[in-house]
């Protein structure tokens, strides 16, 4: 069975990473979900995809140049689709606590080493906090929070975000110690699904919007698909 990861919430229905989002994803029946993180300036773990806030809030800088409780009031509506009430950018501590998600998957963008190490801690003293440790993978495509990953917080779960070809992402993902292997759906193929879960990784498919590419992947053998319609990926592959 292939399991569903809402994108960023329910991405194509609801404002991406804003609460209403991931409320959105849950009123389908979606329990797990894929989100984006980065620090503010006080160092709260904030959803938002971009390192600035220009695409969803309209607003200049970068969103480690703001506090958190300044990113709380921007309205994140800008990046679509339309919706009619003020979606502020949420704090991770907010989600925890207002989501029931079954699995959640954070990633974190490219980070220096320092920002890495300050990225990985909060994410493991938060979930820690929450009690959720054994529902997260933190994923990422950056050497750098993999690293940081592997010698800070080895009791995360771990997963490699690989977009493309040339560097090969199953020899990757092993030597981080991943869990689990976030692929682009264009890098899909059965052979590669396969021999990745032979090493005992978790093959999440992203993003994958099309009914029939949703079928495809499903009888590819993915674990998971991640989505920004998990409404219709649940219908599609039920």
């Amino acid at each position: 069975m292939t399991l569903i990861y809402g994108h960023r919430g329910a991405r194509g229905e609801a404002p991406e990473n804003t609460l209403k989002s991931f409320q959105r994803c849950l009123e389908h029946g979606v329990r797990r979900c894929e989100l984006d993180l980065h620090l503010s300036r006080d160092g709260e773990l904030m959803v938002i995809h971009d390192p600035t806030l220009k695409r969803t809030t309209g607003r200049r800088g970068k969103v480690h140049e703001h506090s958190a409780a300044e990113l709380a009031t921007y309205d994140a509506r800008a990046g679509g689709p339309g919706w009619l009430t003020p979606c502020p950018i949420p704090r991770l501590a907010e989600l925890f606590e207002a989501c029931a998600f079954e699995h959640w998957q954070l990633e974190v963008k490219s980070a220096s080493k320092v920002r890495a190490a300050r990225m990985v801690t909060a994410i493991a003293e938060l979930t820690e906090r929450y009690g959720v440790s054994d529902k997260v993978t933190v994923t990422s495509s950056s050497r750098e929070v993999l690293k940081a990953l592997k010698h800070l917080t080895p009791q995360l779960s771990r997963g490699l975000v690989a977009e493309y070809d040339w560097l090969d992402p199953l020899k990757v993902a092993r030597n981080y110690g991943c869990e689990l292997l976030a692929l682009n759906w264009t890098l899909c193929t059965p052979e590669r699904v396969h021999k990745a879960q032979r090493l005992g990784l978790h093959v999440s498919v992203w993003t994958v919007n099309e009914p029939a590419l949703m079928r495809r992947l499903a009888d590819f053998g993915v674990d998971s698909l991640i989505t920004d319609f998990p409404g219709l990926a649940s219908a599609t592959l039920d």
